[in-house]
């Protein structure tokens, strides 16, 4: 089976929004595009280089296949990972007519979550996530993200479209593996683990203040 693996650039506070530049995507008034440029060095960039290691096919929302397909095609042969993008596939979810014109893209239809179960059951590479905020949000309703490998980055936006938004389904993660690098930058990697599990550190009998207090949270 394939997995769909969710690759994002984070800062502290989960924002996800236009991380490479300025003009990537200003919606909502964001005013921070391109928050991750300072933050890169040699071994980030090594650490990048080593998401695209493995065999994959791109799984991307429209918004972010418009900024790709305007980008790593023109980017030049000498930047493997534009040479990794242009080859392999591309999966979009999209409602729009417009042409897919960047090479070796294809639309999911008008049943996304339908046809990543499909493709899931199929032999191929790991769909990998790039950006694609809106789509994400139909993933994670629907349970459908194996891998999330996250960047984060040391830095607070305080607003802007984030990894897990609004209507998230609550679940808990496992971390498989951990990096940090001289920028501040760390590289961390979950999987699914099930759901919340709750338990309680209070005190078997609760004193008379407790019970005050929690009376008149109500």
């Amino acid at each position: 089976m394939r997995r769909i693996i969710a690759a994002t650039f984070v800062s502290l506070d989960g924002v996800m929004q236009a991380p490479g530049a300025p003009e990537e995507d200003p919606t909502g008034g964001f005013q921070f595009g391109g928050w991750t440029f300072h933050y890169f060095d040699e071994a980030t960039g090594a650490a990048l280089g080593h998401m695209f290691d493995k065999p994959f096919d791109l799984l991307l929302g429209r918004k972010t296949y418009d900024i790709f397909a305007a980008h790593w095609p023109y980017a030049g042969e000498d930047d493997p990972i534009a040479v990794l993008f242009n080859k392999v596939t591309k999966y979009v979810a999209t409602r729009s007519d417009a042409r897919l014109g960047w090479n070796n893209s294809q639309s999911l239809g008008a049943d996304v979550v339908a046809a990543l179960r499909e493709l899931k059951k199929g032999e191929g590479p790991d769909l990998l996530i790039q950006g694609s905020s809106d789509l994400i949000q139909t993933l994670l309703r629907h349970r459908l993200i194996d891998e999330y490998n996250l960047l984060i980055f040391p830095l607070v936006l305080g607003k802007g479209k984030r990894l897990f938004g609004d209507g998230t389904i609550p679940a808990a993660l496992k971390l498989i593996r951990s990096q940090s690098f001289p920028s501040g930058v760390i590289m961390a990697t979950y999987e699914p683990a099930g759901d919340v599990k709750t338990g309680s550190f209070a005190l078997k009998d609760p004193s008379e203040a407790e019970i005050w207090r929690r009376q008149s949270l109500e």
